[in-house]
């Protein structure tokens, strides 16, 4: 027979071909366990497992620009003389882009697509770090890492992960989203015990020049693994085929969302980025959801970034443990952030988002509560203990934010998770200044710890205030009754 082509929205033999590679099906002809048949013929991996691919690589990436900021200050100090406050000018407006920069990067992907901004973005990182080997002046230092490296950095951050999730991904979002979260935790924390000893033995510019060279190492993989939709790719996204078998009345697969039944179609590119991402913005903000949403991810910015990251290390100092060992204790947060993170991205494909987040709050604060009673001159059991569970909640409330973004938002989610996680920032930036005066005033960090575990509880009660979309179509897990279903 030859081959078909598209007519009055038949698809061609190449969309047909690419649609057998999905989940639960084999090319025609195959039989037999792993997709042999008759002629040898093996089915292929889908296509979104190779965007993620290329996606978790660009995350780690960029995540191993966004720690390698703390290694610097010292070093710079010492070879130009600069004030501490001086660096840390550049290291502050970095950490601002970072978060500004993440809903305008999801209207640029919508604009131009994937393909296009992320290689800009890995541009932008390498030629930050590569300027910054350069300079000779603080200015120069704000235009190079503050401004270049901010911007890499925050358009390649947990929305970028958001967008590649929504958009190839219909079974399995969750998973994917906790992978590609946790991808930019094992970049700022895999490498830097690694920069920092480079940065150690052979200066900071080796450092420097190390992670710019990765960033353009990445670019042909890149262009080669990543497309803008799965339509471009003649395919559809992972788990799509599912939506068609029957899970109960009015029910759709688990993990499917809204308005999936035009997630293999390619819209028109969305001109204006800028004006579209404070559009949605304003659309977002008439809504009950934003604001709960928000107000839980600054609570959870100001008890993770803001005071683990900030506090934790000098609050040790003061019970004379040295600084060394405390940033062990740290690392082994971040060690530990990937399988939380992990995990809950597959919890969140089976339970309500709305629960776990208030589960992980209630669990953050008592941690956090109890911190105070476990400090020592010295790295114990019990702090270790504390590092682990702590280190499985850090970030393990990004899968489930995410997932009620897309649930209110629709197609503007990844945007709308921007601006969450620009408040995720704003809740760290608080918290952080406010552990210095804390510490000025009561010569202790220990408020600091009781006054987190505070707002956690109250995040806890925010997350249970969020209202599931009135006119949703339960979701139908295997097995399972469709979360929010009637008892």
């Amino acid at each position: 027979m030859g081959s078909t082509r598209s007519t009055g929205g038949t698809r061609t033999t190449e969309a047909a071909t690419a649609e057998t590679s999905l989940p639960g099906t084999r090319p025609r002809g195959v039989d037999g366990p792993g997709g042999h048949g008759p002629r040898g013929r093996v089915a292929r991996v889908h296509r979104a497992w190779w965007v993620a691919l290329a996606a978790t690589l660009v995350i780690v990436a960029a995540g191993s620009f966004s720690t390698l900021s703390g290694a610097l200050v010292d070093p710079l100090h010492g070879a130009f003389g600069w004030s501490r406050s001086t660096i840390g000018i550049a290291v502050s407006l970095n950490m601002v882009l970072y978060g500004l920069t993440a809903p305008f990067a999801a209207a640029l992907m919508d604009r131009f697509g994937t393909r296009r901004t992320v290689p800009a973005a890995l541009a932008c990182l390498a030629a930050g770090g590569l300027l910054t080997t350069v300079m000779t002046a603080p200015w120069q230092f704000v235009l190079s890492w503050g401004l270049l490296v901010g911007l890499g950095s925050g358009a390649l951050a947990t929305t970028f992960a958001a967008v590649v999730a929504q958009r190839w991904f219909v079974r399995r979002r969750g998973l994917v989203t906790g992978v590609l979260t946790a991808a930019g935790v094992f970049g700022q924390f895999a490498f830097l015990p690694v920069l920092s000893w480079v940065v150690e033995r052979h200066g900071w510019r080796p450092a420097l020049m190390a992670v710019a060279l990765a960033a353009l190492l990445l670019l042909p993989p890149v262009r080669l693994l990543m497309a803008d939709r799965p339509a471009d790719a003649g395919t559809r996204p992972y788990g799509a085929e599912e939506r068609t078998r029957p899970c109960g009345a009015g029910s759709r697969p688990y993990g499917a969302e809204d308005g999936d039944e035009e997630d293999a179609a390619h819209p028109a590119p969305a001109r204006g980025a800028a004006r579209r991402t404070v559009r949605v913005l304003l659309d977002a903000a008439r809504t009950r959801g934003f604001w709960l949403l928000a107000g839980v991810f600054a609570v959870c910015g100001a008890s993770t970034n803001g005071v683990m990251w900030s506090s934790f290390t000098p609050a040790a100092h003061d019970h004379g443990m040295p600084a060394t060992a405390a940033s062990s204790v740290l690392a082994l947060i971040g060690v530990f952030n990937v399988a939380g993170t992990v995990g809950s991205g597959w919890l969140t494909d089976r339970f309500d988002p709305r629960r776990l987040l208030a589960g992980y709050f209630v669990l953050r604060g008592v941690s956090l509560v109890v911190l105070p009673f476990l400090m020592s001159a010295t790295v114990r059991a019990p702090l270790v203990l504390f590092a682990v569970f702590f280190g499985l909640l850090d970030v393990a409330t990004v899968p489930p934010v995410i997932a009620l973004c897309r649930e209110f938002h629709g197609d503007d989610s990844a945007i709308v998770f921007g601006w969450v996680s620009a408040a995720h920032q704003v809740g760290a930036g608080l918290m952080a200044g406010a552990g210095g005066v804390v510490r000025d005033t009561f010569g202790s960090y220990d408020p600091v710890w009781a006054g987190s575990g505070a707002l956690c509880a109250a995040a806890a009660l925010l997350a249970t205030a969020v209202r599931r979309r009135p006119g949703r179509t339960p979701r139908c897990p295997q097995g399972r009754r469709a979360v929010g279903a009637g008892r």
